[in-house]
């Protein structure tokens, strides 16, 4: 039972940090929930302890340390590739998600966008939006963000 609660509080804590977009009192509740899980662990090594059943915990951790041995050489082999992941994935959490939220686009980047050559017709455009829209709709599983700025292209592009 209490591994169960020990379990759900760091599901609830990793769930919580994984959002990015925590308000004050969810940092505040992921805290509490990291401590209580911190408290948690510790009183059920002591409980295990106390009653001689810490050999499963002490062959998990073995298991463990084995495992991480034997990856060991692949992770020194990617890690370059790795941190140049993360440094990418850290770098685009922090680009603003809505940076035409005001309507306004250059007709450069909507051309760019499109795919299409500067002075495009109308049905050109109409035919590359319809094109990408059938690949990046929300609806087929597309990025929202994709489909509004494939919109605003299009929109840049017919009311000039």
């Amino acid at each position: 039972m209490l591994q169960l609660l020990i379990l759900l509080a760091l599901t609830v804590t990793v769930l919580l940090l994984s959002q990015g977009r925590l308000t004050l009192f969810r940092k505040r509740l992921a805290n509490y929930l990291k401590s209580l899980a911190a408290v948690l662990g510790l009183l059920v090594v002591l409980y295990l302890t106390a009653t001689g059943r810490l050999n499963w915990l002490l062959a998990a951790i073995g298991i463990g340390f084995a495992y991480l041995l034997r990856i060991l050489p692949v992770l020194v082999n990617y890690a370059p590739h790795l941190a140049q992941l993360w440094k990418r994935f850290n770098t685009d959490k922090q680009k603003p998600q809505n940076a035409h939220a005001s309507g306004k686009m250059s007709a450069e980047e909507a051309y760019q966008i499109l795919g299409l050559d500067a002075g495009a017709t109308e049905e050109a455009i109409i035919a590359a939006h319809r094109r990408l829209m059938q690949k990046n709709h929300p609806d087929r599983g597309g990025s929202d963000y994709l489909a509004t700025k494939i919109n605003l292209a299009k929109k840049t592009l017919l009311n000039r």
